[in-house]
């Protein structure tokens, strides 16, 4: 309980500065209103969004939330900090079971390097799934480890109730005790395949496609088994895992590790088959190839890393832990020399921020205008409940800002336009294979919007700028 409360204090107090953020890119697309679905009309398959085949036990979990403390962006940020907390302590214990010989100092280590590591601290406050699924994926392994199998075939049936991907957790544990012959307790694994399955059932009953619609297959599945895309992504997995961050750190140290065979027990061949695990599942699918899908391997990931680092000498050991620690740390503040998903650090409260202080504008200064621009800003102006402005705002939807699309444009008709920087990477092979239209340079809107830009928004690098008509309907002068 000691252990629980420090987690929970350390959490909560590191994120003090964001509980009233507004919502994030996938928030307002898909689990804010889909939470919201369940609030006010008690409907699991979600109608205001777009269904999917993503259960809705976190979505759930929210509503009762808002039901219970009131529906702000700020219960929501707590909601989720609390499931990080259990998560932060569940992956101590985990640490104690993977590294039991270490005195302790490896387990607070394995613990701490995740607990400051940027990706952890991000996805700590948002309303995404993969906090929850490193929750009780950790506590599927963790009793596992422990043999209390009935536990951890509950705890993966939670699991597959927040994310269907985390399927692979009871898979691989049922096919290990398959392995050692242990047919009774490995069919105890079935439950959660049931779980999930009476969810598809029912989401296919109501949306008539067993994943709640088909462009999302396409984009998750099919379009992700290109050649040149799976290569790509298995790259950018082994680069996030081995590189990123100053994991090269961690991950030299365990390279050592494995050559002198300390994870050559049964625990550690376990732990490895799950990442791996993760790693194909996340490579064969997830359009987006995103970093976080990750999340619930880095709890066995950073214990190899501080299990690997205890083999170094006593000079070479520090030096290590201090700079893989400094740099995780850092990494929350100090992006990196390319382009990145923002909400790998805090670089998407920056993104919020600007885009607040942006609605904050129209609203005063153009309250009836119609505002052009794309997603996900038009989403932030047409619904207040997501945090950004008091009372809807009349939008119009652009695809992108490519100079193709603003060449379309009819300028007579536009009143505002706002354009702002986003996350892409690497624009060629990038949009090709992974479908981003990267914002164009600022330099080129100034060359192609014949209207003079009317405010300026500027955060470490991202910007927000509103070009306006000079004479647009319904401005206040």
């Amino acid at each position: 309980m000691v252990l629980l409360l420090l987690c929970a204090s350390a959490v909560f107090a590191s994120h003090l500065p964001f509980l009233r953020l507004p919502y994030y890119w996938d928030e307002a697309g898909q689990f804010i209103p889909a939470a919201l679905d369940i609030l006010r009309g008690g409907s699991w398959i979600p109608h205001s969004t777009v269904p999917n085949i993503h259960p809705p036990a976190v979505m759930g979990y929210l509503a009762a939330g808002w039901r219970a403390a009131g529906y702000h962006p700020a219960t929501t940020r707590c909601a989720m900090l609390l499931v990080a907390s259990f998560a932060l302590w569940a992956a101590f214990l985990l640490a104690v079971e993977l590294l039991p010989n270490s005195g302790g100092r490896q387990t607070l280590l394995a613990g701490g390097l995740l607990a400051v590591s940027p990706l952890f601290v991000a996805q700590a406050m948002l309303a995404q799934l993969d906090a929850p699924a490193m929750l009780f994926s950790t506590l599927a392994f963790l009793f596992f480890l422990r043999e209390r199998i009935a536990l951890s075939a509950a705890a993966c049936v939670a699991l597959v109730l927040v994310k269907e991907t985390g399927i692979v957790v009871p898979l691989v544990c049922a096919a290990w005790l398959g392995h050692e012959r242990r047919w009774r307790d490995a069919a105890v694994y079935l439950a959660p395949v049931l779980a999930l399955s009476a969810w598809i059932a029912a989401l296919a009953l109501a949306t008539g496609h067993w994943s709640g619609n088909r462009d999302f297959v396409r984009y998750n599945l099919y379009n992700q088994l290109h050649p040149a895309r799976l290569a790509l992504t298995l790259l950018r997995r082994l680069y996030f895992l081995g590189f990123a961050s100053f994991h090269w750190v961690g991950a030299a140290a365990a390279a050592l590790a494995w050559r002198k065979g300390f994870f050559a027990g049964r625990r550690w061949r376990v732990a490895g088959l799950l990442v791996a695990a993760h790693v194909a599942v996340f490579t064969l699918a997830g359009g987006a190839a995103l970093e976080r899908y990750l999340l619930p391997a880095m709890p066995i990931v950073y214990a190899a890393m501080a299990a690997g680092l205890a083999f170094l000498g006593r000079i070479p050991r520090w030096a290590g832990t201090l700079t893989l620690a400094a740099g995780l740390a850092a990494g929350n503040f100090v992006n990196p020399p390319y382009p990145f998903p923002l909400e790998d650090n805090l670089a998407f409260t920056d993104f919020l921020r600007l885009h607040a202080a942006a609605a904050d504008y129209l609203e005063t200064r153009h309250p009836t205008a119609v505002v052009h621009t794309i997603w996900p800003l038009t989403a932030e102006l047409t619904h207040p409940e997501f945090g950004f402005v008091k009372r809807r705002m009349e939008v119009r939807l652009l695809p992108d800002l490519s100079a193709r699309t603003l060449e379309t444009v009819d300028w007579r008709e536009v009143q505002v336009l706002v354009a702002f920087s986003r996350d892409v990477p690497l624009a060629g092979l990038w949009r090709r294979f992974f479908g981003y239209v990267p914002a164009p340079a600022r330099e080129d809107l100034h060359a192609r919007v014949p209207f003079t830009a009317a405010a300026h928004f500027e955060r470490h690098g991202q910007w927000v700028e509103v070009y306006v008509n000079p004479a647009p309907a319904g401005a206040i002068p």
